[in-house]
């Protein structure tokens, strides 16, 4: 849109720098304000809150508002089962769509490009319209008849194949020059040794990618669990959270809201680096 020439020139460096530092401040200043109102309503007084919602900073500071939340309102327990459904949901995820996408783009049976087509129609598909046949699935699974229904399988299975994960995947795995592939087929390698010693340790940008996606995903999952998840003791901090927003005091809750917020940032914080190069990867060199 801007010219190299007038590019150069001292008054649109300045004009375009000022657009860019205004732009990035709104954007920080969006991204951060939520997080910044709930640190300040976790450490508040409800009545300080409800009388002055707009006060910069609480005055006491109650930072035993955590531990009341933690105790009171049985968080830790919750943010165990949050934990224990994610991580199943992620592992078994992780393992399901990466073979999947394998088979599709390194293996590539005859009949892959009809399988590929269906996965892709599933992202036309909204997830509420396979809601009722997936409860009754999970309610009766086929052949054993067996009910799932308040146990981590109910939460695990549908997760286990997610489409989005497969089709980043495959193209992922469709970039891996084939001369790779070829060279290590000739020194004997099966196809899951070409997996697994191949595929799999130039992949890992976009499996952190993918990881994440699905922890994030699976964190903040709202109506499934609660559809699948009735007893209060299975319940996840997403679902246990609103029912206890009806009993409980509102900066205790506000609280475990900033107990739940804190795994997944940290998570994010410690494999940036990881998530930054699957996001900007455009190929495999070498």
């Amino acid at each position: 849109m801007i010219s190299v020439t007038d590019r150069n020139r001292p008054s649109v460096r300045a004009g375009t720098a000022a657009i860019n530092a205004l732009l990035l401040g709104t954007l920080v200043l969006t991204g951060l304000y939520p997080l910044y109102w709930t640190v300040k309503g976790a450490i508040s007084l409800t009545q300080q809150l409800l009388r002055e919602p707009l006060r910069p900073w609480p005055d006491p500071v109650q930072i035993e508002n955590l531990a009341l939340a933690w105790n009171q309102l049985d968080i830790g327990r919750y943010l165990l089962n949050t934990v224990v459904l994610v991580a199943g949901s992620w592992v078994i995820q992780i393992g399901v769509c990466t073979l999947a996408a394998y088979a599709l783009a390194i293996l590539r049976p005859w009949w892959g490009k009809y399988v590929y087509g269906a996965i892709l129609a599933t992202l036309f598909v909204p997830g509420t319209v396979t809601l009722i046949s997936l409860y009754l699935t999970v309610r009766s699974m086929p052949v054993t008849g067996w009910n799932l229904l308040n146990t981590p399988w109910a939460i695990w299975g549908p997760a286990a194949v997610s489409a989005f994960s497969i089709v980043i995947l495959k193209r992922f795995f469709d970039d891996i020059p084939r001369e790779i592939i070829e060279a290590a087929e000739l020194d004997g390698a099966s196809p899951f040794a070409v997996f697994r010693m191949v595929v799999l340790p130039v992949s890992v940008p976009i499996l952190a990618v993918t990881s994440l996606m699905s922890i994030m995903w699976s964190w903040k999952e709202f109506l499934w669990p609660l559809v699948v998840l009735t007893e209060p003791s299975a319940q996840p901090l997403s679902v246990a959270l609103p029912r206890l927003a009806s009993q409980a005091d509102q900066s205790l809750l506000i609280a475990g809201m900033l107990i739940a917020l804190v795994p997944p940032v940290l998570l994010f914080v410690i494999f940036q680096r990881y998530i930054t190069r699957g996001l900007g990867y455009t190929g495999v060199k070498g």
